[in-house]
């Protein structure tokens, strides 16, 4: 079997989806999927899935298919889903309530354990059934808890230092939501996640589909129509 350590980023970032498909096939169920099946609930190409699950030593079977559940805990192992990773969620305005609050983060073992926030009317109390603590007490919530992963929800302002104080206290895996570029050490994995920037994305492909109609253009063409130039 290959090597965890040699499955390849882009592998990886799709082994969620596989894992997310798996789940309308219930837990115990002898039920199997072919790489086309799985392939359509994750809405990648059936190869795609082949080559994916042939990082995990897994092959299935000719004309049958892949187990499940044998997949399902395939995946689950590759991702240390098997394993739980309590999360701290630093920030409680919306967006950080919302990601407290998000069940999914638990389902697949990542707990939110905790939350810090410097308002003074929110430390001390729960919120939806999560303790917050002032960003004094965050290494001793992170030993209390034994949290692997930090998410920064925090105004942009603030999240370097949230960042620091987060690396400072043992944390080497970081979500953050705030829309600035963050300087963690080598060693720490930081994902950023810029909502702003996605849908911004999202508005330059609304806006070429509108300015070409819906033709299939590329190159110097569509170049050309994005900024207006080429022959009139």
């Amino acid at each position: 079997m290959n090597s965890i350590g040699r499955i390849p980023d882009a592998t990886v970032a799709r082994l969620p989806l596989y894992l997310r498909g798996l789940d309308v096939f219930p837990v115990g169920g002898a039920a199997t999927v072919s790489s086309e099946e799985l392939a359509a609930l994750a809405g990648v190409n059936a190869a795609k899935v082949r080559k994916d699950l042939s990082y995990l030593g897994t092959y299935g079977t000719r004309g049958v298919g892949y187990d499940a559940d044998f997949l399902r805990f395939e995946i689950s192992r590759a991702l240390g889903v098997a394993n739980t990773w309590p999360i701290v969620v630093c920030g409680m305005g919306n967006l950080g309530r919302a990601l407290a609050n998000h069940s999914g983060f638990a389902e697949r073992g990542f707990p939110v354990v905790a939350a810090i926030d410097t308002d003074p009317d929110k430390i001390g109390v729960e919120i939806d059934g999560i303790a917050v603590y002032g960003p004094s007490a965050l290494a001793s919530v992170v030993a209390k808890h034994d949290v692997a992963v930090g998410i920064i929800a925090t105004p942009p302002e603030a999240a370097q230092g949230t960042a620091d104080r987060l690396v400072d206290a043992g944390i080497t895996s970081i979500m953050s939501f705030a829309p600035i570029v963050l300087t963690v050490p080598d060693d720490v994995d930081l994902r950023a996640v810029d909502l702003a920037t996605e849908l911004q994305i999202l508005g330059f492909h609304l806006h070429r589909s509108r300015l070409v109609g819906g033709a299939d253009v590329s190159g110097d063409r569509e170049r050309d129509l994005l900024v207006g130039e080429g022959p009139v």
